[in-house]
């Protein structure tokens, strides 16, 4: 009986077990990213993640054990090098899978494996989204925008008004006297009054004469 046996067999033997998932974890490290099925890829993760952490200790006999694993010298120097460096700070965890569907045949679950690290969709930061302002068809933006204008057009108010003031008032001069354009202006008419009234008493004293010659 297999009771309490939950280890996964994958329908292969031992030896064809083993060798497997050593090529696989190989891929993984080589290309970060590999496509299989959802069983082949759980029992991926607990083969190569303990693999992963044992290259955080860069020695001999980590490189030897990890090496008795994989059996790929350019697998352990990239897992020692770049690897490690990348997840130094990450305790556990460094795979992922996404499931994609189901294959073409015989409706097998597939899955993508990748380490976590060298996804840039999940590691990227993100910006913080800016709050988007909703707009009705009321004239709802036309009724914030008031506040705004009226402010505008009272500081621009209030900015023409000592323009006008200063152009009302008479300029005076240092010595304290109003310009000579002021000045002279009331004496220029004083003459031309004087003229008109002369002009007509020449003409009543015309008149009189004219009549009294008539008569």
């Amino acid at each position: 009986m297999r009771h309490n046996k939950k280890f996964n067999h994958l329908g292969r033997t031992s030896s064809h077990r083993k060798a497997m998932l050593a090529n696989m974890a190989v891929s993984l490290i080589k290309h970060k990213r590999i496509r299989t099925t959802t069983a082949k890829a759980k029992a991926l993760r607990t083969y190569v993640e303990p693999l992963i952490t044992k290259s955080k200790n860069d020695t001999t006999h980590s490189r030897r054990t990890v090496f008795a694993y994989l059996k790929d010298k350019y697998a352990v120097t990239e897992l020692f090098r770049d690897v490690a460096s990348k997840v130094g700070d990450r305790p556990g965890g460094y795979t992922r899978i996404l499931k994609v569907g189901n294959r073409m045949g015989d409706n097998a679950e597939m899955c993508i494996v990748e380490l976590v690290d060298y996804n840039e969709n999940y590691t990227s930061q993100k910006e913080p989204a800016k709050q988007q302002t909703r707009r009705t068809r009321r004239g709802g933006a036309k009724k914030a925008d008031a506040p705004a204008k009226a402010s505008e057009e009272a500081s621009e108010n209030v900015a023409s008004e000592p323009n006008a003031v200063a152009e009302d008032a008479p300029v005076d001069s240092p010595s304290g006297t109003t310009d000579d354009t002021t000045a002279e202006a009331p004496q220029e008419e004083q003459p031309i009054a004087q003229e008109t009234s002369e002009d007509e008493t020449l003409e009543n004293e015309e008149g009189a004469d004219d009549k009294d010659r008539t008569e």
